[in-house]
C-alpha cells in the first residue's frame, strides 16, 4: 500500500486506478481538445459488449460482474466483463488494433490522454443522472468543454486520529483540530508528550490539501493558465514547512521507514495522519487493534481537500454506444453504487446516494463530505510529468524556499497546458 496509492490510477478500493486528477476547469484541474461526443443518447443494439476494470480484489470483481449481468439479462444484450491486471497495457493495446473494450475503467489522466487521440466518446451529459454527480466529479471528466464520462466512485483525503494515543496526550474530543492555527496547538502539546502527532507522504498529493485550504490551485478556473507559484499556495507550502520545522508533523518515508501515511500511523508512529478511506481496509485487515476516528481536514483560509476518481469510460469505436450508455446508467444507479459500496467500500458519486451512505458508514462521514469542496490535481497530458517532477522536490521541503519549488512545477504546468 506504498506510493501506488498515490501515484497509480486507483479509486477507493480500486487497486488499478488511483487517479491523481481532473481535465476540469477549476480548483487543481485543467483540460483541453477534441474526441467524438454524442449530444443525445445512442441507439443500442445486440452487438455483445466488453467492459475492463482494474480490480482491487476479488470482492470488487464479482460485484462489478454481478451488476453486469443483471443488466444484461434485462436488457437482452450480453457483456463480459474483464479483470486487468494492467489496464493501460490493455486499453492501449485495445486502441492500437482499432478493437478497444467497449466500456473501461478510466482515469482523469487517462481521459485526458485517450480523449485528445480521439478513442473517447463523450456522453456525461446524456446520462439522465448527469446532474446528481457531485460538480468537483465531473469537473474531473470534462474535456474541452465535455462530460466525458460517469464518474464510477470517489475517495477523498480527510484527518485521522488515533484516539488512544490522543488521550495519551491529555486531549479530548474538544481539542480536535478544525483550524489550522489549533492543529499548530494540538500539535506542540502531542509533542511535548513525546509522540510525532502527524505524518502525511511527501508528495504533492497530501501536501495539496495545504495549498487549497490555503485559498490556491494549480490552474485557473478557465483552465488555460498555471497558478501554481500563487501566494495561495506559497502559503499553503509554507504551513507545511513550519510543521516539519516544529516538529509537529513528519513525513511518513521518515519514521522508520515507512511506505505510506496509513502505515505509519497503523503502527502508531504517529498519532494523526492525513488519508483517503482506503486506509480503512489497512486498518481492519492489517492494524486491527488500533482504535481511530475520522474527521474533516483543519481549514486555513478555506476547507480544503483532494479527491481520486475513475470514470466508466465509453471507447468512441465501440460497436454499441447506446448499449454502453445503458450500461453506465444502469451502475452509475443510486441503489446500484450503494449496493457497490457494500460490496467493496467504495463512495457513490452520486449525491442522492450520501444520506443512506453515511448512515451505513456514520464514522467515514468526513470522506463524503469532502465531496463539497474537493479539488482535482491537473491531468491533461504532460501533468503527471509534473506531478513527478513535484513529488521528487517536496520531500527537501523543510530546508528550501516554498516559492523556488513552485516557480519551478510553474514553468513545467505552463507548458503542458500549452501542449494539451
Amino acid at each position: 500500500m506504498g506510493k501506488h496509492r498515490i501515484a497509480a490510477i486507483v479509486t477507493l478500493g480500486t487497486a488499478s486506478a488511483l487517479a491523481l486528477s481532473a481535465c476540469g476547469g477549476s480548483g487543481f484541474s485543467s483540460g483541453s481538445s477534441a474526441g467524438a461526443s454524442g449530444s443525445a443518447s445512442a441507439s443500442a443494439n445486440t452487438t455483445p459488449l466488453t467492459v475492463l476494470i482494474g480490480s482491487s480484489g476479488d470482492a470488487e470483481t464479482t460485484a462489478v460482474k454481478t451488476a453486469v449481468a443483471a443488466w444484461s439479462q434485462k436488457s437482452g444484450i450480453q457483456a463480459n466483463v474483464v479483470a486487468s491486471s494492467n489496464l493501460e497495457q490493455d486499453a492501449a493495446k485495445g486502441f492500437a488494433a482499432g478493437k478497444p473494450a467497449d466500456v473501461l475503467y478510466t482515469s482523469p489522466a487517462d481521459l485526458a490522454t485517450w480523449a485528445k487521440a480521439g478513442n473517447m466518446y463523450a456522453y456525461g451529459d446524456t446520462l439522465s443522472n448527469a446532474s446528481d454527480f457531485y460538480a468537483p466529479l465531473k469537473q474531473a471528466f470534462t474535456y474541452n468543454g465535455k462530460f466525458y464520462c460517469a464518474p464510477k466512485d470517489f475517495s477523498t483525503l480527510a484527518l485521522v486520529i488515533n484516539t488512544t494515543m490522543w488521550q495519551k496526550a491529555g486531549l479530548t474530543s474538544a481539542d480536535i483540530p478544525t483550524t489550522w492555527d489549533q492543529l499548530d496547538a494540538v500539535g506542540q502539546k502531542i509533542k511535548a508528550k513525546g509522540m510525532v502527532p502527524l505524518t502525511f507522504g511527501p508528495q504533492i498529493e497530501r501536501v495539496g490539501v495545504f495549498m487549497a485550504q490555503a485559498g490556491g490551485s494549480l490552474v485557473s478556473s478557465d483552465g488555460k493558465t498555471a497558478t501554481v507559484n500563487s501566494p495561495e499556495n506559497v502559503a499553503g507550502l509554507t504551513e507545511v514547512q513550519k510543521l516539519l520545522k516544529d516538529g509537529t508533523a513528519a513525513y511518513s518515508n521518515t519514521l522508520h521507514n515507512a511506505g505510506w501515511g496509513g502505515e505509519a500511523f497503523g503502527k502508531q508512529y504517529a498519532v494523526m495522519t492525513i488519508e483517503g478511506n482506503w486506509i480503512t481496509g489497512a486498518m481492519q485487515t492489517d492494524y486491527k487493534n488500533v482504535k481511530y476516528k475520522v474527521v474533516e481536514l483543519p481549514q486555513g483560509k478555506q476547507k480544503g481537500t483532494l479527491e481520486y476518481t475513475n470514470c466508466w469510460g465509453i471507447t468512441a469505436k465501440s460497436g454499441n454506444v447506446g448499449g454502453a450508455e445503458s450500461l453506465v446508467q444502469f451502475l452509475t444507479s443510486t441503489d446500484q453504487q450503494l449496493a457497490f459500496a457494500k460490496a467493496f467500500g467504495v463512495m457513490p458519486s452520486v449525491q442522492s446516494a450520501k444520506a443512506q451512505w453515511i448512515k451505513d458508514n456514520p464514522s467515514m462521514a468526513a470522506f463524503v463530505n469532502g465531496a463539497d469542496y474537493a479539488q482535482n490535481l491537473p491531468s491533461m497530458p504532460g501533468a503527471s510529468q509534473v506531478i513527478t517532477d513535484f513529488d521528487q522536490k517536496l520531500p527537501s521541503l523543510a530546508t528550501t524556499d516554498p516559492k523556488t519549488i513552485l516557480d519551478a512545477e510553474q514553468k513545467n504546468l505552463q507548458a503542458a497546458i500549452s501542449n494539451g
